[in-house]
């Protein structure tokens, strides 16, 4: 049944929807108003005239344009539905405006009793520069580093932070696009009820859209019941397609101020390799305490005064500092659809024009537009060792296929491409030159660069950068390399890759 649902909401259906909403039109327009079709032509065309021309003014992707620009001429009807539904970033006016005024509340150097440590970074370093960046346009001051510990496979993660969250003494928050009943989320839920009883305040987000098929609509009332406060992010209601654009999907715990996770998992069975819908579920994420950890304390209550519509201070959840040995340094960011940086991307190009000798990436999607695709391979052109890893086993055959239709380009401009034989990979990592690294919840695709509420953290000269490192290269063993052989067989498909590399950037 969960299938079947999948399935009736998925895009390729509701774009077929929409063709065949465009072939009933024209065919009533031939039939009943026949003599009205010069004067809905004229209409047509000139709104298709007026998004274009809209389309072109914004501020935006090239390649974004482009493919919007195709169909919206091609198909006045079609194209301009399809706009609306998966193009435009609509957010809720009260939302949009809670969401602003809370940014402009952005104060971080006094809560945690410290400043951002980026003037420690020597200017040379290439990171530097990276790490200025992001500090000025995502808010996103610079910690000192020591106590993290790097998750390999999503498995790894959930005892740690059970352990965690059954030692909390204040404060739990949670924050996850998924939420899933099953054995992960039971065990995770029986801790917050006994936390409860125990006087520590517990709050939950879990997105919508993220949840629909595994939750009850009004689950977050069942959970408001057991003493735990709780959000669902940007409920649907029918005929409100576009809040599917702009979710939710960042993936935060924080414990008390001093402990926060974050990485590509959620609250579900399967990225603990419980269940095994894909074969092997890699995925990856980080424990970090100390300052880090209290910036993404402040990401959630940022999220949750937004959603609440609220101006809740920050300062009553302020740890107690611990100091701690120091190695390295954690840059905690988080990217939103109303941001013109588009973070999350921009961080990603930085880090790959940097680069020196190596740059390692995991991603479940590659779907990208021409700046970040061009980079990629100049980089590679350049001498720099490109390994992208992709899924052996897709969870969306579509996005896959999307995804193996970049394959020729890059592997023939000198990138590496491995797909992950044991099964999926959720990862969303990126290590540069033994020194640099990301770990979140960005896939490299549009939907997270444009369209979603993400997070992750920027680390640098960490110890975690062995661990990053070590779990690429034993993935690399686990994996099917694409060469030029590979990618001539597919020869047959050569249009339909064509097709489908025009639409990338609407996906």
């Amino acid at each position: 049944m969960k299938k079947f649902f999948n399935l009736l909401f998925s895009r390729m259906v509701m774009t077929a929807l929409l063709v065949v909403i465009q072939i009933v039109f024209f065919i009533v327009q031939l039939i009943i108003l026949k003599s009205y079709s010069v004067y809905i032509n004229i209409g047509l065309t000139i709104l298709s005239i007026v998004v274009g021309a809209y389309i072109i003014s914004r501020d935006m992707n090239p390649s974004i344009k482009l493919a919007w620009i195709v169909p919206i001429m091609m198909f006045p009807l079609f194209g301009g539905l399809l706009y609306i539904l998966y193009g435009h970033v609509v957010i809720p006016r009260k939302l949009k405006k809670n969401l602003l005024r809370i940014k402009e509340q952005e104060v971080y150097e006094d809560l945690y009793g410290v400043d951002s440590n980026s003037a420690e970074i020597l200017v040379d370093d290439p990171p530097y520069r990276l790490m200025k960046y992001t500090e000025k346009y995502s808010k996103a001051p610079v910690y000192k580093g020591g106590v993290e510990k790097y998750y390999s496979m999503g498995d790894k993660v959930f005892p740690d932070l059970i352990h965690d969250l059954e030692h909390a003494k204040k404060y739990i928050f949670l924050e996850f696009f998924i939420i899933n009943h099953g054995k992960v989320w039971d065990d995770i839920l029986e801790v917050l009820v006994k936390k409860v009883a125990e006087g520590v305040e517990v709050r939950v987000i879990y997105d919508d859209v993220g949840s629909v098929f595994y939750v009850n609509k009004n689950y977050w009332k069942e959970l408001e019941k057991m003493g735990i406060k709780c959000i669902c992010f940007n409920q649907i209601f029918p005929f409100m397609a576009t809040i599917l654009n702009n979710r939710d999907h960042r993936k935060i715990a924080v414990i008390d101020g001093n402990i926060a996770y974050t990485g590509g998992f959620n609250l579900s069975d399967e990225y603990a390799n419980i269940t095994h819908p894909f074969g092997t579920w890699k995925d990856s994420g980080i424990r970090m305490e100390g300052g880090a950890a209290f910036r993404f304390t402040i990401m959630f209550l940022q999220m949750w005064n937004t959603s609440r519509f609220t101006e809740a201070s920050y300062k009553r959840f302020i740890p107690e500092i611990k100091e701690h040995p120091h190695i390295g340094y954690l840059q905690p960011y988080y990217s939103n659809p109303l941001s013109v940086e588009h973070a999350g991307e921009s961080i990603y190009l930085q880090v790959i024009n940097d680069a020196r000798n190596y740059i390692y990436v995991f991603t479940p999607y590659f779907i990208t537009g021409s700046e970040l695709m061009m980079a990629i391979k100049l980089a590679a052109k350049r001498g720099i060792d490109v390994r992208i890893v992709t899924p052996g086993i897709p969870d969306k055959k579509f996005i896959y296929r999307m995804t193996q239709s970049s394959y020729k380009e890059l592997v023939e401009a000198g990138v590496r491409i491995y797909q992950y034989k044991p099964g999926f990979i959720h990862s969303k990592v990126i290590l540069c030159d033994d020194s640099l690294a990301s770990v979140g919840s960005i896939n490299m695709d549009n939907r997270s660069f444009y369209h979603h509420f993400e997070c992750g953290v920027l680390i640098y000269m960490s110890k975690v950068i062995a661990d990053i490192k070590r779990d690429f290269l034993q993935t690399f063993d686990e994996c099917d390399e694409i060469d030029v052989s590979w990618c001539n067989r597919r020869r047959s498909r050569m249009l339909v890759d064509a097709v489908l590399k025009l639409l990338s950037p609407l996906l």
